[in-house]
Formats: C-alpha cells, structure tokens, sequence
C-alpha cells in the first residue's frame, strides 16, 4: 500500500487516536492535532519523529490552523490525507440548550472543518491531488431523539462533504463524508459529549433516549481498530464514495431511514406535484 501523508484533527482519543496509531504502524508519516501537545503525545506514545508530528491546534482559530498545515508541509513535503475527525456530542431538546451551547456544538463539529478546508486546500490544488475525509456520523442521516443539535451538525457535515466532492473533482481532489456508528471509544464519556445543564420535566421521551446512550458506554459493538482500518482503505481507493457508513449498526439505521424517506416521498407525492405551474403538469 502507497505511503503516504496525513493530517488528523482531534487525535488524542477516539478514533482519531486509533487511526493515529495505526498509520504510525503502518509506515504512514502523520502530523496529528489536538488541543493539548502533551495529551496527545502521551496518548500516542512513542513514535519515529520521521513519521509523527503532534501539533497544538486551536481549530477554531485561522492562524492556528494555517500554522500546524504550513508546519506538517514544511516537515513532510506533502499533504495527502486530511481527516476531520474533532468533535464532541451534545444531548438536549432545542429548548433546554442554550445558543452558546449550540453554536460552540457548530463551532466545533462544522466550522472548525470548514477553516481546515478552507487552509489545505491551496496545498491539494497545488498538488492535484488529496482526500478530504470528514468524519460526520450517522445521526447526521438518521437521528434519534434528543440530540437534535448534534444531528443537525453532522447532517450539515455530510452535505457540505457531498457538494465540496462536486466543487473538487476535476481538481483530483476527492471528498467522503463518513459516517459511523457506535464504536467504543470514549465518545459517550463526559470528555467527548455533554447534556443539557436546565432539563425540562415534560422531555421525558429524552431523558430516556439519553440514558438508553449512557449505558452503553463501553458496550458499544464498533471496533476502533477496525475503523482506523477502514479509513486507511477507504484512503487508497482510486475512486472513494462521498459518504461511507461505518458499523453494522449505522447500515441498519441507514436502510431504515432510506426505506423510511422513500414512502414519506410516495405518501406525499400528490402534494408535492400540485405546486406546479398549469403548463407544466
């Protein structure tokens, strides 16, 4: 398999931390951020300075972005590989959350891979080449109940991925949104997801779906490793879809949804077409 360079955001857990790892492993040269170096050149663990260049990044600052892309260029000569892989959970009715709770949410999950876009993207256009992975998840096609925000974010991670693919293909760009399921790592620990500090006694149906989650932290039926595998595959495939599901439990939830939207469309369809102009129908 071709060597090559990746860049990976939110590294020191998760899966950014498997696929981290795993790249080392494999030969792969990674330059890694997260918010804090020591955090994640301890989560790391030893690995040839040729291949591994952990950076201190504040995604949600331009300069900070546009120094550690400048820095791994300057270092490996090269970006191939860029994952999105930052962000966290947020669980709560629209009403319990406040808006600098749910901006922070869209500052992180959305934004942030917007300004890392915006910043690598005069390196893979010099190049005429690259992939743009952008790690979204499954709630962002088929939500559940109580996490309306986080839905919302991811589903605006997979459109964006979708259209970006479009705007960069005859550049020799390529653009997949993955989408995963439930993995175990310590996505649905207090570190990588938050709830609503102000409940509402009448959202009893969201209390429950946020239990449900809580307890299977640590239970969860997705191999980490397996993912990082997967992305790697994913990396190396001449013509890579623009969404990717992830888990056997993000293709059930997928089908289901597609099986679902497709009889919302026929149900409604007379509805749908009487809006047209008479000489058209």
């Amino acid at each position: 398999m071709e060597k090559k360079v990746w860049y990976v955001t939110g590294a020191s857990k998760g899966l950014g931390l498997a696929l981290v790892r795993k790249l080392v492993a494999e030969g792969h040269q990674v330059a890694a951020t997260s918010r804090s170096l020591e955090a994640l050149e301890e989560a790391v663990g030893p690995a040839p300075a040729d291949q591994f260049l952990p950076l201190e990044v504040d995604l949600s600052d331009e300069a900070s972005v546009a120094g550690s892309l400048l820095t791994a260029h300057e270092v490996f000569g090269r970006i191939d590989v860029v994952v999105n892989n930052a962000g966290y959970g947020i669980g709560g009715a629209i009403e319990e959350l406040t808006l600098e709770e749910i901006r922070h949410n869209f500052d992180v999950n959305v934004f942030a891979p917007i300004i890392v876009i915006q910043k690598v993207m005069p390196y893979l256009r010099a190049q005429r080449s690259g992939h743009i992975i952008n790690i979204a998840s499954i709630a962002g096609f088929a939500g559940v109940i109580g996490w309306s925000v986080y839905a919302a974010a991811k589903q605006a991670v997979i459109g964006l991925s979708d259209v970006l693919a479009q705007d960069v293909r005859s550049l020799g760009i390529h653009v997949t949104a993955v989408a995963p399921g439930a993995f175990r790592t310590q996505f649905l620990s207090k570190e990588s997801v938050v709830f609503t500090g102000t409940p509402i006694d009448d959202y009893r149906e969201v209390r429950a779906s946020h239990a449900r989650y809580q307890s299977i932290d640590g239970k969860q039926i997705g191999d980490p490793v397996k993912a990082a595998e997967a992305l790697i595959t994913l990396a190396s495939t001449p013509e890579p879809p623009t969404l990717l599901f992830l888990g056997s439990d993000a293709y059930n939830r997928a089908t289901a949804k597609m099986a679902e939207l497709s009889q919302l469309i026929e149900k409604w369809k007379c509805l749908t077409l009487s809006t047209q102009l008479e000489e058209f129908v």
